[in-house]
Order: C-alpha cells, then structure tokens, then sequence
C-alpha cells in the first residue's frame, strides 16, 4: 500500500518501518488524536490466507489484553480496502537485533539492563497466562533511551490451550532463538520463553549466537543435542555466576531452567546490582575460532519441519552447566546488632549472682 493512503478515514501512512514475513509495518499519524502510530498491515499475498488472518487477528486480541510499560501497547484493529490491520503505539528507535548487529558484544551492565527489561513484560505475558513462542532480538524496540518494549504475540498461546503432551509437525518460531522442546514439535511453556531470552543474553554478551547453521533443521538439531561454546571463551572476565547463570537457562530440560520470565529477571537484577569485583578474574585464555557468519531468518516466523524423533535425555554427567543452581547474593549480617545482642545477654547473666544475694538475704535459709 502506498505511503499517504488513509486507513478507515482516521490513519494516514506516513513511512514504511520495516517489512516481515507476514506483515509490512508503517509510521502513521492518527488524526483524531492528533499523534503518531505503528501500523502493522497484513501483506497482500497473506490476506486471502484463513490461517494467516486468523494468526493475525490472534496476535492483535492477545496483545492489546497486556497493558504493561516493557508491552508495545494495541490501540486498534481494524479492515479496510480489503486488508487488515492492527494500530500500535509508535517506539522510536529500533530493534535490539539492529544494535546487535551494529555493536557487536554489550557490556556487561547494559546487557543485564537491556534483558531485565524483557523479562519484565515477557513475565507479564505469563501471568497473563500467555506464552509468547518467538522470543528474539527482532521483536524487542529499543528507544534511544534504552527502554525496551516487547512486541509481536502472533503466535503467541494460552496456557489454557496448551497440553504437556501435545506434538506438532509444523514447527512455528525462529530456528536461531527457538527452545529444544519447541524444536521437535513439543508442547511450550513459560520456560521456553526463557530459554529464548538466554539465546538472546548469550548473543548480547558474546556478539554471536550460541548455535550457528546453515538451516533450520541442523539449528533444531544443535538446539536439542549440542552444548554451546563457554561464554568466557569469548568474554574472560565475564563473571563466573552469571556464565552460571547463562549455562542455566540454556539447559535441555526446561525443569533444569527458571520457570518463568519473571522469576529470570530477578535473578538478573539482583546479580546486576552486586558490586563489581576490584581484581580481574583470572582465566586462561583461548581464542575462539572467528564465529561463521549467522543466517538471517525472516522477521516473521515460517513453519520449520522438524524431524519427530524426539532427542535422548540429557545427561547431568556429561554436562558440567546440566544443574546450576539460581545466583543467591551474599548473606548481609548487622555485626553491629549482633554484638549489642550478645553485650545484652553478658549482662543480663552478670545479675543473676546479685538477685540471689538479695533473694538469700532476706530469706535466709532455715538451719
């Protein structure tokens, strides 16, 4: 559709943003309201597709139910010319993947604040009861004040919906970000949008993606059965607990993982407010061999066939990040209050002499 085209008399296109899979995404100005809006218009060759509709029509209803400040925020819905479309808050700035791809490697602190964020609205989501199922780079904003907005539930699904023992032949989701358990077909849950959100901690702090192929039947493969590189191959100060950490939300078995996004983030927070150590960590270091270059998947999802051969259970001994415990911070103890304490209880047993004296004293014992 052609910039300057008047959406249901009320938005008009302004510029385009960015093109995906299934839709194209324009600036717009809402002349009612008088403001600028994100408006995300089904694609031409998607909106005689039932399915495609249906999913976008999804996405626009699991969305706007989320009113959350880390959540790109619904405004409208609506059809017209013959396509659909949804009306969003505009962010300015752009995707994390963008900055990814123009920064590299993210400090350390900025990356802990950049995904503290993400877990905020992506742990909303699940108390919410919803599992977003394509969590990566390209469905985060990021302003240029560093606020980070989660967008994109197109195919996000309802906890209610979901069965533990459900089997897919079609896999939806992106092959680069997508959870072991979502790459054979399995059932979703809360942890395999953990899982994604330490895909996309491991990129931010290694500037490249713990599993590299040329297709997405090879990338489910490693996602299942490979163990990604130790990030302090590539980052040697990195802090031992959060490489822990990392190693964590990485596992296997999503019961190896945090449960939820929420409960991720707080591990995060807390391990971001600890202070720095004074010494370096020191490591020996290897230099990893230079990191392949990283196929692009679409911006939208596509189906991935996946093979149903379910892959072997991992085992904990072959696996030195299979069981990591979460990241506790050092027990903080008041000596201070502890030492008036135990002054107390010396003086208080000191008096104990002088009340029998006085006890004794005027009642002496009988003889």
């Amino acid at each position: 559709m052609s910039e300057g085209k008047l959406l249901n008399d009320r938005y008009q296109l302004l510029e385009a943003q960015g093109k995906g899979g299934m839709a194209t995404v324009y600036r717009a100005r809402d002349k009612m309201l008088e403001r600028d809006v994100a408006i995300k218009l089904l694609r031409d060759d998607y909106s005689d597709n039932d399915e495609f509709r249906e999913r976008f029509r999804q996405e626009a209803r699991a969305a706007a139910n989320l009113s959350h400040p880390n959540i790109v925020t619904v405004h409208d819905f609506g059809y017209d010319v013959g396509k659909l479309f949804i009306v969003m808050e505009f962010v300015p700035g752009s995707d994390l993947k963008t900055l990814i791809r123009k920064s590299g490697r993210v400090p350390i602190k900025d990356a802990i604040e950049l995904m503290v964020q993400a877990c905020a609205g992506i742990g909303y989501a699940h108390r919410a009861g919803l599992v977003h199922c394509d969590v990566k780079p390209h469905n985060f904003l990021v302003t240029p004040d560093r606020r980070l907005k989660v967008t994109d539930f197109g195919i996000a699904r309802a906890l209610s919906t979901i069965k533990h023992d459900e089997y897919s032949d079609v896999v939806w989701g992106s092959p680069q970000y997508f959870a072991p358990e979502q790459a054979t077909g399995g059932a979703p849950s809360p942890a395999s949008d953990v899982y994604s959100l330490g895909v996309i901690l491991y990129e931010l702090l290694s500037g490249t993606l713990p599993f590299v192929a040329p297709t997405p039947e090879e990338l489910a493969r490693l996602h299942m059965t490979a163990t990604p590189v130790p990030l302090s191959e590539y980052l040697p100060e990195i802090p031992p607990a959060l490489e822990q950490i990392v190693a964590k939300v990485l596992s296997k078995e999503p019961s190896r993982r945090y449960r939820t996004a929420d409960q991720f983030g707080r591990v995060l927070k807390t391990f971001g407010t600890q202070p720095a150590p004074s010494v370096p960590i020191s490591r020996p270091i290897s230099t990893p061999a230079p990191a392949p270059s990283i196929p692009e998947s679409t911006p939208d999802p596509k189906p991935a066939p996946v093979s149903p051969t379910l892959p072997p259970k991992e085992e904990p001994s072959t696996n030195p990040y299979a069981e990591l415990p979460p990241y506790e911070p050092p027990l903080n103890i008041d000596w201070a209050t502890v030492g008036l304490a135990f002054l107390a209880l010396i003086l208080a047993g000191g008096l104990i002499p002088f009340w029998m004296w006085v006890y004794y004293l005027y009642n002496p014992p009988m003889g």
